[in-house]
């Protein structure tokens, strides 16, 4: 379990977060949703190490991560941009990380997860070779032969769109229910939230907004700027999010 308490950090005399306290169940999905500026990524470095709280404490099953350098933790992050590198194939690109830490994966392992993500026939292929799609892919599966304590995700989507981006959501469900891998994904979109995750965190300038499980995001949102947050971000597919989560017209007043 990870488990975040009390979580406040201020960049320049400005409070970016504010008493953010709460727990992720090993395995789950969980999403970080809200607009621009409100934290959301610097809530997901704070998670992965890349900086540190002003106040409060992150603990992971039982430890104190708090002060926990970055490469220590275990944690492992796919970038918004792939971070993937060009002059290596894919199958070079998958197995990089192997070489400063052989062993972590077998060749059965690496194997099972290429046919898992389907990149079998993409294997000697460059990567400007590759789809938008593709290359997600293979950035997800660099990143499992690592065998993350906790997958980070950073805008996995946002770059991708129809049948491909719905194609990636059930692959990162497919990994992390395969690999039962606590899976955090920041995002600005509230669709894309809703239908991944099995619960979703909404920040507002810096605090919690909400922190729940999707059908109740939608049907008993907590605050006025979680009803608007999700009505004005949701108005052109709304119906079908409503839908889904047993509200045919709209939220709950």
């Amino acid at each position: 379990m990870l488990e975040l308490n009390h979580i406040q950090k201020s960049f320049d005399g400005s409070t970016v977060l504010k008493d953010i306290s709460l727990k992720i169940n090993d395995g789950e999905i969980v999403s970080i949703l809200g607009p621009s500026g409100c934290g959301k990524t610097t809530l997901l470095n704070l998670i992965l190490g890349i900086t540190d709280p002003d106040q409060g404490e992150i603990i992971y099953d039982g430890e104190d991560f708090t002060k926990k350098p970055m490469e220590k933790r275990g944690f492992n992050i796919v970038f918004q941009d792939y971070a993937l590198f060009p002059n290596l194939n894919v199958m070079k690109n998958i197995t990089y990380g192997l070489k400063n830490k052989p062993g972590i994966s077998t060749e059965s392992e690496v194997s099972d997860l290429i046919d898992l993500l389907e990149l079998r026939e993409h294997l000697d292929k460059s990567i400007d070779q590759l789809s938008g799609g593709q290359k997600q892919r293979v950035a997800l599966a660099r990143t499992m032969v690592m065998k993350p304590n906790i997958l980070l995700l950073d805008e996995p989507l946002s770059a991708l769109d129809g049948v491909i981006k719905e194609s990636i959501k059930d692959r990162i469900k497919t990994v992390a229910r395969e690999f039962n891998l606590t899976t955090i994904i920041v995002t600005h979109d509230p669709e894309e939230a809703l239908t991944l995750s099995d619960r979703v965190l909404i920040i507002d300038q810096g605090k919690i907004a909400q922190y729940g499980c999707p059908g109740e995001i939608v049907n008993q949102p907590e605050n006025d700027f979680v009803r608007h947050f999700i009505l004005n971000q949701l108005e052109i597919k709304r119906n079908n999010i409503f839908a889904l989560f047993g509200k045919g017209k709209g939220v709950a007043a």
